[in-house]
Order: C-alpha cells, then structure tokens, then sequence
C-alpha cells in the first residue's frame, strides 16, 4: 500500500509502523493528513490506537484497514472515530478513492462493506457475561469447564449458552462460534 501511496503525486508516506504503540508515537510525531491503521496489529490493537490518537487528536483523520469484514469490527472501528473502513484486498483505485474522501472530511465506506453492515443488525444484545461465556464457545469449552473457568453454576453456564444462541440467531455452538468470529464480535488471537 506504501508504494501504492507514493506513487501518487500528492502524497507521500512519511512512517511505516508494525504496532500499535508505534502508529501511536508516529502519529505524534508526524501528525499526518490521513492515516492508514491497520486494526490487526501486535501488543496494541488497531482499534486501541485508533482510539488513543483520535483522543489525543480529536480532528485526525484515519481509514481503518483490516483482512476482515465483520459487521462487528467495522462498527467497532467507525464508533473509534475511523472515517473509512477498507478490507485490505481492495483495488488501488478504491485506496485512493478513500484517503482522498478522508483528506476532503468525507467519510468512506466501500459497496461491500456498506452491505455487510445493512445485511446485519448491530452487535446483538449480549451481556458481558454473555461475551465471556461465548469467548469460552469459541476456545472450544463445554459448559462444564465454562462454568468452573467463570465460578458459576453448570445450570447458569447453560443458561448463558441458550441465551446466545437464541440472540444470535443460531442452533448450536459451533453455529454461534462461527458466527461470533465471522462478525467480530469475538477474535482469534
């Protein structure tokens, strides 16, 4: 994408960074026009540095990058104060489509992803025990285990799973697992 960039005659890359305390600390120091943040990074996520820079710099303009196109994570990152949310097989032209709309204080959202966020209702309304009990489903816990990793009852563990199944739409826990991953509402690390 850098070379993409820098190949136009009016930007030019000024940092390159591989976390998200780095895109932090560049940020400050360089204060670019439009910043390209990968939301998938190590140490500190794309959506905390997102976050910290858009508190530290309310008015910065920055296009969320990611190989995932879950409702969740688009929602995630335009609620951080993302003015463009791309998934990173897309065309250069539509690259530079979006930092342009950014650079002009538009916002971006490509086809693709503006049908991903219509073709889903947002995040589902889950508990945060609910998000901890569905974490479990995803690594693969029964509901057993679920409730001795969380010292509850096996009877609430399983309360817990019918609920999110049910909120999610969904008849069984490898259905929900798939499901939580594909929206973002829960990540592989």
């Amino acid at each position: 994408m850098a070379a993409v960039v820098n190949a136009q005659r009016d930007m030019t890359v000024v940092a390159e960074v591989v976390n998200g305390e780095e895109a932090v600390a560049a940020f400050d120091e360089h204060l670019p026009d439009i910043t390209l943040m990968d939301m998938r990074m190590p140490g500190m996520n794309g959506f905390e540095a997102l976050g910290t820079i858009r508190t530290r710099h309310p008015s910065a303009r920055i296009v969320a990058l990611s190989t995932f196109g879950g409702d969740e994570d688009i929602r995630r990152a335009l609620m951080a104060g993302a003015k463009a949310y791309l998934t990173k097989d897309v065309l250069h032209d539509e690259l530079l489509l979006a930092i342009r709309a950014v650079h002009s204080g538009e916002s971006y959202l490509p086809a693709a992803v503006r049908a991903t966020l219509d073709a889903e209702k947002p995040h589902p309304d889950l508990s945060t025990r609910e998000l901890e009990v569905l974490e479990l489903i995803v690594q693969g816990l029964t509901n057993k285990q679920i409730a001795f990793r969380l010292d509850i009852a096996e009877d609430t563990a399983k309360n817990h799973v019918k609920n999110i199944l049910k909120k999610l739409g969904v008849d069984d826990r490898t259905q929900a697992a798939t499901r939580a991953i594909q929206r973002g509402i829960i990540h592989l690390h």
